[in-house]
């Protein structure tokens, strides 16, 4: 039986690169498969002298994804899923996150279950899930150059500058005033991320919900609290610097005081391709390593 004719669009980073055997694997697994081949231009510069010429006339090299494709591989950390995430989240292409780095929430396909999972998907054995986006609206359209938010959204004070205040309105509705380095506006799925480090609620994916977690608030008294994705929140920040850092999945625009904010749901969803067996809890057992025995972790310490 002849195998469906798929193309997959791949994007990666230099360290990801430096994986040239587990990429070479790749390519030639696809090639074996008579798949169309597009390779993200930066990420193919990196690994080229890597293959040989056979495999490179097989490989479409492209900048901007202007044409279809059916799926998405990112080859990397948790950063290159959300930098893959960012030029072609709107596309709603399911999105392969191989983890070739180190923790890997979101790029949680170990490198060596890659040719597997090629297999799995010819054999259309996987699960696609589908995950909420939030956007961030603002008067001055032009500064944002991809507004759109697979985890966060953060307001953060610039450098060591005084804490900012960020008056925050839900639906209209004022509910308070924060004095804090910052804030978080948090969907499920970056609710592993930043959000916990700074200690915001872990949220499971399908749950609809947004968190909302200062960043070292000035009173004792504020706590994260959890929402309704269909919210509108309105943000409103006064700053002793007259200007202040807004960050949409870790990239950094800088904003003037005064500048009234919105975040609300975005139109569309990301959908994340999972092996059949890899949940959203087993991900948390094994990234956060509940169940582990720390005893046996801490070497002398645990004497």
């Amino acid at each position: 039986m002849t195998e469906k004719k798929l193309s997959f669009a791949i994007f990666g980073s230099k360290s990801g690169a430096a994986k040239s055997n587990r990429i070479s694997e790749l390519i030639e697994k696809l090639r074996s498969k008579n798949a169309t081949i597009y390779v993200e231009k930066y990420f193919l510069n990196a690994f080229a002298s890597s293959i040989d010429r056979e495999a490179k006339r097989d490989i479409c090299a492209f900048e901007v994804i202007d044409f279809s494709v059916d799926f998405i591989i990112s080859l990397g950390g948790d950063g290159t899923f959300l930098r893959a995430i960012g030029r072609t989240g709107s596309l709603q292409v399911p999105i392969i996150g191989v983890n070739m780095g180190r923790l890997g929430f979101l790029a949680n396909i170990p490198q060596e279950e890659l040719n597997l999972t090629i297999d799995n998907i010819y054999a259309n054995e996987f699960s696609v899930e589908e995950r909420a986006v939030i956007k961030l609206e603002c008067p001055d359209r032009e500064i944002i150059i991809n507004p759109f938010a697979l985890n966060d959204i953060a307001i953060l004070k610039r450098d060591m500058a005084a804490m900012i205040s960020i008056r925050m309105a839900i639906n209209g509705e004022f509910l308070t005033a924060y004095l804090a380095d910052g804030l978080v506006i948090s969907t499920p799925t970056g609710s592993t991320a930043y959000s916990l480090s700074i200690g915001g609620p872990i949220m499971v994916p399908q749950t609809s919900t947004l968190s909302i977690t200062p960043v070292a608030p000035h009173s004792l008294n504020i706590r994260p609290i959890v929402i309704s994705d269909e919210a509108e929140i309105t943000l409103e920040v006064e700053s002793r610097s007259h200007n202040f850092l807004v960050a949409i999945d870790g990239r950094s625009v800088k904003m003037k005081e005064g500048t009234t904010l919105t975040i609300r749901k975005a139109p569309y969803k990301v959908k994340i391709l999972k092996p059949k067996n890899n949940t959203f809890f087993r991900t948390l057992r094994e990234k956060l390593m509940w169940g582990a025995d720390t005893r046996k972790l801490g070497g002398k310490l645990s004497k």
